[in-house]
């Protein structure tokens, strides 16, 4: 008597013999591995910067003075004045907020104003542009008015994490890294084997169409986790950066990029189903990718975008996938701490996959 046919082998059957194509694949190997280790060992190299220094102005701080109204106009500064002490502190100790400050009337009289300014050794580089703005406003506000001091300066510092650029550029490229792997792998495979006639051939056979689905995912889940393991571990080891729970925060990176993996894979069931040949695959999986790749804060934050453009960031995946591993690995957050990012980024899944559903051809 025969045995039952089972599905199950037949998927890790799938699985195993994609897989091993994937790794024979040099575009795949590219776009997982070499791009993203490319930029981490450029932005590892080049060290810490900024263009934008963040600026908490404190809860009841006297906002109607010369120091506030000219820290507004500074393009360098940008004033953060919807929090309250709580998130100030934690952002200052986590290297979010660059500096605290809080500018009050001067009960004396002279000078008319204090400003008290806390700095963060988590972000040292920026506490020194900071400095060098406020020294050189303080003179010439109390240089060019008629009283003899407008204002005055009081400095203190917070002690905090160091936050490298290595801890912001790394969960960028790993999205990247995932997005790529998704819709132009995925795209590409399914489009192949629908056009050499390897889907036909399966469907003579009892295997289900679930299970060739399923095969490609858990062979594509499996590749992109191994390329996040060795970005994460380049990272960690060779540029310092930063895994607050150690072992707990790899396991929770790995966790969101298998989310974030399948939303994108689900752009790749809709490019592959769209696509008329090979040739429009790249076209259209770049008219995905490549918004996402420069908008969602890959490689900048999305604060220094203009005030127009970061409703658009905003709506992106790939954005809340960067916005959740950065969390995750440098403010120790857990999985039900980012639910905001993982719930839009499962809707973002619900809708891609109703659409590749709908477009998606096996023959």
């Amino acid at each position: 008597m025969s045995k039952p046919y089972s599905n199950t082998k037949a998927t890790l059957a799938l699985a195993k013999a994609s897989f091993r194509s994937i790794m024979r694949s040099p575009s795949a190997v590219v776009f997982t591995l070499a791009f993203p280790l490319i930029f981490i060992l450029v932005f590892g190299f080049l060290g810490n910067g900024g263009v934008k220094v963040k600026l908490a102005v404190a809860p009841g701080s006297d906002v109607q003075n010369p120091v506030i109204k000219a820290l507004e106009e500074m393009p360098v500064i940008k004033l953060v004045k919807d929090k309250d002490a709580k998130e100030i502190k934690e952002g200052l100790e986590k290297g979010n907020i660059d500096a605290l400050i809080n500018v009050k009337k001067n009960e004396a009289g002279t000078p008319a104003y204090i400003a008290n300014v806390q700095y963060t050794s988590a972000s040292v580089d920026k506490g020194s542009i900071l400095k060098s703005v406020l020294t050189n406003l303080l003179y010439t506000l109390n240089t060019k008015d008629v009283k003899p001091t407008v204002a005055q300066l009081s400095e203190s510092t917070v002690q905090g994490r160091i936050y490298r650029t290595i801890d912001f550029i790394l969960p960028g490229q790993l999205g990247f890294s995932l997005l790529s792997t998704g819709v132009f792998g995925t795209a590409f495979v399914f489009f192949s084997l629908r056009q050499n006639l390897v889907i036909k051939r399966f469907f003579a056979t009892p295997v289900k169409r679930s299970s060739i689905v399923f095969g490609e995912g858990l062979a594509r889940i499996g590749f992109a986790l191994l390329g996040a393991v060795f970005i994460i571990l380049i990272g960690h080891f060779f540029f310092h950066f930063t895994l607050i729970h150690g072992v707990v925060t790899v396991l929770n990176m790995l966790l969101l990029s298998v989310i974030g993996l399948i939303v994108f894979m689900g752009f790749g069931f809709v490019v592959s189903g769209i696509a008329k040949s090979e040739s429009t695959i790249p076209p259209i999986s770049n008219i995905i990718t490549l918004p996402q790749f420069l908008l969602s804060g890959t490689f900048f934050s999305i604060d220094a975008f203009p005030g127009w453009l970061q409703p658009i960031s905003r709506a992106l995946p790939l954005t809340y996938l960067n916005d959740a591993m950065r969390k995750v690995a440098f403010e120790g957050a857990g999985l039900w701490d980012v639910k905001h990012q993982l719930l839009i980024m499962i809707i973002w899944g619900i809708g891609i996959y109703t659409v590749a559903v709908k477009v998606f051809k096996w023959e």
